[in-house]
């Protein structure tokens, strides 16, 4: 099976309220980790993998984002969500559905490190990911023929990481609409992440394989403590707030 992603849905609708109060006047994805701002570490990374149909999800602080379009030539198109003050990432999702297909979903607050991890031809839908002894963090087992069997919202011990980029084939973003549009839309489930679409609630409809990715290849910020960790420039901020 051969697919390529002709096009990328960034999230970055949300408030980001661990780093609180850094993200009281400028939305997480635009924040400058020592010297390059996220977000457009992401657009520049999936530009250097010829991926140009870029769709971003906006809410918190819209206007900020505005300055993108012009500083990428228009390759990108603003999908205004709603519904963020009051949901979930659900509503992120759902506001592109339309878009779901050969795509990369991520989302826009993380630095990336390896442009690769965006390379478009994939096989199978699923979640870049890095093997663990130990996290934390979203955890998928694989069975012998390297699909997806189970993941932990918890974490646990020797397995694989997801990271907050996947890849969709057309027939999988179809069943993503077609659930979110039943779970959001329908029957009102607003506080969930999307992902927990194909990994919990319609797990059976999907056949997932991972990414293979290094822990280097992008720098996930998820407080105030792992930026200043990253960029020593946010320390006194980070005293202050202490």
């Amino acid at each position: 099976m051969d697919n390529t992603a002709t096009k990328a849905i960034i999230m970055a609708a949300g408030v980001g309220n661990r780093l609180l109060p850094l993200t009281k006047t400028i939305p997480k994805p635009l924040i400058a980790v020592n010297g390059k701002i996220m977000i457009e570490s992401v657009i520049e990374a999936l530009l250097e993998n010829e991926i140009t149909e870029i769709y971003i999800v906006v809410g918190y602080l819209k206007e900020q984002f505005a300055y993108l379009a012009e500083k990428y030539n228009s390759k990108i198109t603003f999908l205004f969500n709603p519904h963020y003050k009051t949901c979930n990432n659900v509503s992120s999702l759902y506001v592109a559905r339309e878009f779901l297909g050969n795509c990369i979903i991520m989302d826009g607050d993380f630095i990336v490190q390896n442009a690769a991890i965006f390379s478009p031809q994939f096989d199978f839908s699923g979640y870049c990911s890095t093997w663990t002894a130990q996290t934390g963090e979203w955890l998928q087992t694989l069975d012998s023929d390297g699909f997806v069997t189970s993941c932990s919202r918890n974490g646990g011990e020797n397995g694989w990481q997801l990271f907050s980029v996947s890849f969709w084939t057309n027939e999988d973003g179809a069943k993503l609409r077609y659930h979110l549009e039943e779970i959001f839309q329908r029957q009102k489930i607003t506080d969930i992440y999307w992902d927990d679409i194909p990994m919990f609630y319609c797990k059976n409809d999907f056949k997932l394989k991972i990414r293979p990715i290094k822990s280097t290849d992008l720098q996930e910020i998820d407080s105030l403590s792992e930026l200043c960790e990253i960029d020593k420039s946010y320390s006194e901020l980070l005293r202050r707030v202490k």
